[in-house]
């Protein structure tokens, strides 16, 4: 069965930018299409109210918007929220009219916090609500189909990057993907803000495209609602560096074998050397929960009840309320999903006689290890020899937080001479530390895991039996750490051992194995 729209959008005039543009909105039936649809119809999960709700383009008025968003809003959120939750949303945009879609989505997250009870949401187009004082009222800030450079105050945009690497939460849709880029020609003014979200571009074909699309991550809990694979109509960006399946968490993206590709028309450069074309995503930078999804062009997307759904997870992950893997997609092997479902993490830490903090990433990426603890008697670098702590430059530790997000690897631990400081917490929680080790137990920049340390004999003895009386005592978040200083008595094949034998130990007791 073809799926067709059931609206004519409107066809407005191209100005030269690229989401400016559309088509005229005339579904061409191919071969390929009609023998996409007939898959759909053989196996494809296919939900006809998504193809309606992506291709509805027609103005509405707020009151009209507002019945449909409220016969669409979910009953219930998806976990009680810790404590009352606050979601900024900004909604700026700069040398930009601004998608007909903001207003909307402001409605539909706002009516769904309240009714669902998941949180309160503050809407602004004011930059200063980004200062320190002001962010740390919220949980989470929502990038709204932000297009522009929004601001370039670098006070302002320190405190950004420090309130989502401390643990804050960081969401996007569609246009939000060239935020803070010279408008128009999406020109890059911060590199970091499209590190952190995790790719740039808004290269796409027609707002009315007619995709399949694929759950890359099943079993994710922010996929659930919509309970298989569906198509969809809507205008989806092709985005470019810096994303990569070695950086996010890939939830959602286009099934190649069952879209036509060769729809048109096409604004900018829409084809993917790698034919991977990831529309919704999440990852963490530091402690912070980021999520992206594309899907948000037309005001419909936002009263689609699985639409909705979807957001209202996304929402309450970003919060810090819905616990959800974000270990990128490449870096996926039984064993990490194993550690996953445990909340294990295997870190490399410094020894007595420590490597630099960089050399000691580096050898963490090189033993595929995906996280790293730190020392304050460690220096950070050859270029920067100062040791990792408080005295550090904000550029400083911009350049540790690019260094480790370039090899893949995140920074959980933070070890300190004597009981840690409160400047010394304080610093762990800016460089998203998990936890600050101490004689007895660990004292976290919130709520931090239990750390085990693996020394020597416990790797060579009795690796299993540590894991097994971990596993047993049921300790929830666990860093085991393994140290690391040099590589004189062959330690680098001793460790590869332990992190085999670790994997291979993880994987059974996942699978509810206690022996």
């Amino acid at each position: 069965m073809l799926l067709r729209a059931h609206y004519q959008p409107r066809v407005e005039q191209n100005r030269g930018d690229p989401m400016r543009r559309s088509a005229a909105g005339v579904h061409r039936t191919t071969r390929r299409s009609l023998l996409a649809g007939a898959a759909g119809a053989a196996g494809l999960f296919t939900m006809s109210w998504l193809n309606r709700a992506g291709a509805q383009t027609q103005r509405l008025s707020e009151s009209e918007q507002r019945q449909k968003i409220e016969a669409a809003l979910p009953a219930k959120a998806f976990v009680t929220p810790r404590k009352p939750r606050r979601l900024l949303i900004f909604d700026l945009n700069v040398n930009y009219g601004g998608h007909a879609s903001i207003v909307t989505a402001n409605m539909a997250f706002t009516m769904m916090g309240a009714k669902t009870g998941a949180f309160e949401t503050e809407i602004s187009k004011d930059p200063a609500v980004f200062k320190p004082e002001s962010l740390k009222r919220f949980d989470a800030v929502f990038f709204n189909n932000t297009v522009g450079n929004l601001f370039e105050d670098s006070a302002l945009r320190q405190s950004l990057i420090e309130f989502v690497y401390a643990g804050g939460g960081l969401m996007g849709v569609h246009g939000t993907s060239v935020a803070f880029t010279k408008w128009p020609g999406a020109i890059e003014d911060w590199p970091e803000f499209g590190i952190m979200l995790g790719a740039r571009g808004a290269n796409h074909k027609a707002n009315t495209e007619h995709v399949f699309i694929k759950r890359d991550d099943p079993d994710h809990p922010l996929v659930q609602p919509f309970g298989g694979d569906f198509d969809y109509r809507d205008e989806f960006f092709r985005v470019h560096e810096p994303y990569s399946r070695d950086r996010v968490r890939v939830l959602l993206s286009i099934d190649t074998a069952r879209t036509d590709m060769t729809q048109q028309p096409s604004y900018g450069k829409v084809v993917r050397a790698d034919n991977d074309y990831a529309l919704a995503w999440v990852r963490q930078y530091g402690r912070g929960r980021i999520f992206y999804c594309t899907i948000g062009h037309h005001p419909a997307v936002f009263w689609d009840p699985k639409m909705l759904q979807f957001y209202l997870a996304a929402t309450q992950f970003a919060l810090g309320d819905l616990d959800a893997p974000t270990t990128p997609s490449a870096k996926l092997t039984p064993a990490v999903q194993a550690q996953e479902k445990l909340g294990w993490h295997l870190a490399l830490v410094p020894s007595e006689q420590p490597l630099t903090l960089f050399e000691t990433i580096d050898k963490a990426a090189e033993l595929g290890l995906l996280y790293v603890g730190s020392s304050n008697r460690q220096k950070v670098s050859r270029d920067i020899p100062r040791d990792f702590d408080d005295q550090l430059s904000n550029d400083q530790m911009r350049q540790i937080r690019l260094k480790l997000d370039a090899a893949g690897v995140r920074l959980l631990t933070y070890r300190v001479d004597g009981r840690p400081s409160d400047r010394a917490v304080e610093f762990a929680r800016r460089m998203g530390v998990e936890a600050v080790p101490v004689q007895m137990g660990s004292r976290a920049a919130e709520v931090g895991p239990t750390t085990v340390a693996l020394d020597e004999p416990a790797r060579a003895q009795r690796l299993g039996t540590v894991l097994r009386d971990t596993y047993k005592a049921g300790r929830g978040a666990v860093v085991f750490t393994l140290a690391f200083g040099s590589d004189k008595t062959g330690l680098t094949s001793r460790l590869a051992q332990a992190i085999q034998a670790f994997n291979e130990a993880t994987v059974p007791m996942a699978q509810g194995d206690k022996s």
